[in-house]
């Protein structure tokens, strides 16, 4: 009989880069995935192919799966033998019903682990500028829940302990009630002036925090419809937040910035942007697939000692190369004497992840500036020359190569199509919430966009990484709000900031 396991695993409140290592470790070998409302669907890339995935969100007054069957759906799939990892915001054990599931299975006799997550409970208060303890104002920290079993007969928050213990006190779930909560408090006790923040959608780029006083901040968070997920502090140390507030202040803080790249490409570029504050989603329009013609990519990569220079245009077609080289031989020597030459900082990086040298790269990032290069190198007559590439890429390369009297052979590496499913659920998103900004890093981003037919979001505006890419937006009748200079992801990722140097509006472009 196989042995299943479940991994009742912390999400963490929201940034991707808090899941901790071992979380994404057990995604990694996860056969079930069962993710919750509060867990970043983000996550789900770290799960392996094939891995089963299942929703099981709860919302105030709306379940997906009842606790009940969630417990029993977790017993099942692990007594089949299957490694299941139970996604939960926050960590599973703070008020995350993690207790009531690891019960379950313990009662079934089923082996699992459990896998401590950041709380939103510290994460909320701490990407808001407020230090849930400090020596000058606290040396008591209570955290309490105001979101009970609406099967009781009555409130079991003893108001009045909270209202005596002394030092910060952190509230998760409970905003809807909020009024109620903040009512109970002052007739427990509690000085009325104490300050209260509400932090919702914590850590992310949609992060918005409200700050008052706990006689008027349920007025203020009815006057702007307030909703969860929100984590609420209490206390002297939210006095700190105008000093502290560091991550409201980063330059794209709230930018809801939807990413075209494919997949495996878009990582570097949302991670620099969320890195700025930004909301960045991604929504790929292209997928990258293998040679069309595998066999006479092949032969042209078995034969490439016989080139004086292999030309790289795209880290795709790095890749897509040294994979097929690789599958070829053991050793890269078995190269020879070819020489490399490649079209900006991004594909020269992943040359040389590979451990080699680019003998010529330009100043300037598109394919003409290449044989300004080469020339500058040597007379690139009688040359045997490969361009790895994307099929159907411009053929202005080969074309100018071939007239200067080199010998061309111009074999597609790798090709883009459209992306047909929504795998990430971007394109959900966008129709749902909207954007501030859609990126786009090629001209096959904006046409397959394009073809979307999308509606589009009120004062949405548009990005390209250089200028061949805008022609084509152009061409589509895409404005181009913002270009890059440098024809690169830190190039764009530094127009994109220049772009939003001027005075800010939080509200982000809805559909």
């Amino acid at each position: 009989m196989t042995h299943g396991i479940c991994y009742l695993v912390g999400a963490g409140p929201g940034d991707p880069l808090l899941l901790t290592l071992k979380g994404r470790q057990c995604l990694g070998i996860a056969d079930v995935v069962v993710y919750d409302y509060l867990s970043n669907p983000a996550f789900l890339k770290y799960a392996k192919e094939g891995a089963e995935i299942l929703y099981a969100g709860k919302t105030a007054g709306t379940h997906t799966l009842p606790q009940q069957e969630i417990n029993a759906l977790l017993v099942e799939k692990t007594k089949a033998g299957k490694v299941v990892v139970r996604l939960k915001g926050g960590d599973p054990f703070l008020f995350g019903r993690g207790g009531e599931e690891a019960v379950a299975l313990a009662d079934a006799r089923c082996a699992f682990e459990v896998v401590p997550g950041v709380s939103s409970a510290i994460a909320g208060p701490a990407y808001a500028g407020i230090p849930v303890t400090h020596r000058d104002h606290n040396t008591v920290l209570t955290i309490f829940t105001g979101h009970e079993d609406p099967s009781k007969p009555e409130t079991s928050v003893d108001y009045s302990a909270i209202a005596r213990a002394p030092g910060t006190k952190v509230m998760l779930m409970g905003i809807k009630r909020l009024e109620h909560i903040a009512t109970g408090l002052m007739a427990a006790g509690m000085d009325r002036e104490v300050p209260v923040a509400l932090i919702r959608w914590a850590t992310t780029g949609r992060q918005e925090t409200l700050a008052g006083r706990l006689h008027d901040i349920a007025a203020k968070a009815a006057a702007v419809d307030f909703k969860p997920p929100a984590v609420a502090v209490f206390g002297s140390v939210v006095d700190l937040r105008d000093k502290l507030n560091w991550f409201e202040a980063l330059p794209l803080f709230g930018r809801r910035i939807a990413v075209t790249r494919a997949r495996q490409q878009s990582g570097d570029l949302i991670s620099r942007l969320r890195a700025l504050g930004a909301e960045a989603f991604e929504m790929p329009t292209i997928r990258i697939e293998p040679a069309p013609d595998k066999r006479e990519f092949y032969e042209a990569v078995a034969y490439s000692h016989a080139y004086e220079w292999i030309v790289f245009t795209s880290a795709n077609g790095v890749d897509a190369f040294f994979k097929a080289f690789f599958e070829i031989y053991h050793d890269a020597r078995d190269l020879g004497a070819a020489r490399i030459a490649a079209v900006g900082p991004e594909t020269a990086a992943r040359v040389r992840s590979y451990h080699l040298q680019v003998d010529v790269q330009p100043e300037k990032f598109v394919a003409e500036e290449i044989i300004k290069a080469l020339q500058k190198e040597t007379s690139v007559e009688n040359l045997k020359i490969l361009l790895a590439r994307a099929e159907g890429a411009r053929d202005v390369l080969a074309t100018e190569l071939t007239r200067l009297g080199a010998i061309v052979d111009d074999i597609p590496a790798y090709r883009t199509v459209p992306e047909t499913g929504d795998v990430s659920g971007g394109i959900r998103r966008f129709r749902e919430e909207g954007a501030d900004l859609v990126v786009f890093t090629s001209s096959s981003t904006a046409e397959n966009f394009h073809a979307l037919k999308l509606p589009a979001p009120e004062g949405v505006c548009y990005a390209s990484i250089g200028p061949v890419t805008s022609r084509t937006m152009q061409k589509l009748g895409l404005a181009v709000d913002v270009e890059a200079r440098s024809h690169d992801v830190p190039g764009l990722v530094s127009a994109i900031v220049k772009f939003y140097m001027k005075p800010f509006s939080k509200k982000a472009a809805t559909p």
